[in-house]
């Protein structure tokens, strides 16, 4: 029974693998469900040669790496759910919006959902400004800023309220590169991006210096929730022991 059900989750691994890919977003994060896919069969293998069996220490081992893994799994996921709603303070002084794909004909689907919130936001708090943050990447027509900008400007949020940031190429420049076109005298700022992103966002935000920093939650598409947050779980790991790192 427990190679039955091994083999089945190796199988939907890599269906679902196959699944992001056809999204086309741009990054090869679809081939980790492939790799899961093999793990499980690996697995069930495992367990049909008697090598555990035999091998009681490679057992134990393996067993307790599956937990580990399990369990920072679980910590991570947690941590990124606990943003999953945040609504921001009222009447903050500057949101962000962090960038995401553009194409011919706009904001991909991710960044519409951004966008949304800070439109809704910027309504609901009419004082507030807001900085567009994102480049123009090698598969985009224009830069994220400029797609962005001209999505607030069609949806009726004034131009003068809403400042491009041109530049940036991932979310740690998104924050940096927005920081410095803040008004010195600014007293509070919101991050704007999807739920799943946002854990990691406003980490990234503290520790360029943000004061008074709140996150701002849009929604996301539930068929690529999954993908999303182990995704971030990998952003998380890779910001809290590989950046500082190579930042030294």
């Amino acid at each position: 029974m427990i190679k039955i059900v091994l083999l089945i989750l190796g199988i939907l691994s890599m269906i679902y693998g196959i699944f992001i890919l056809q999204v086309g977003s741009g990054t090869i994060f679809w081939a980790i469900w492939e790799i899961i896919g093999v793990f499980f069969f690996l697995w069930a293998l495992l367990i049909h040669t008697d090598i555990f069996v035999r091998y009681r220490s490679i057992k134990i081992l393996f067993h307790a790496s599956v937990v580990a893994v399990i369990i920072v799994l679980a910590i991570l996921c947690a941590m990124i759910l606990g943003t999953f709603y945040s609504e921001g303070e009222k009447d903050l002084d500057y949101i962000i919006v962090l960038g995401a794909q553009v194409r011919e004909s706009g904001p991909s689907k991710v960044l519409r959902y951004r966008l949304n919130a800070a439109i809704d936001y910027l309504n609901a708090n009419p004082e507030t400004k807001c900085i567009v943050s994102g480049g123009k990447g090698n598969n985009e027509p224009f830069s994220e800023a400029e797609g962005m900008y001209k999505y607030l400007l069609e949806h009726g949020i004034d131009g003068e309220r809403i400042i491009l940031e041109d530049q940036s190429i991932n979310t740690v420049t998104n924050i940096k590169n927005s920081k410095n076109l803040l008004d010195e005298s600014y007293n509070s700022v919101g991050v704007v991006t999807n739920n799943f992103h946002l854990f990691r966002a406003l980490q990234i935000a503290k520790a360029q210096g943000l004061r008074n920093v709140s996150g701002i939650a849009a929604d996301s598409n539930i068929l690529y929730l999954p993908n999303n947050i182990l995704r971030e779980c990998f952003g998380i790991l890779k910001d809290q022991f590989i950046y500082p790192f190579l930042t030294k």
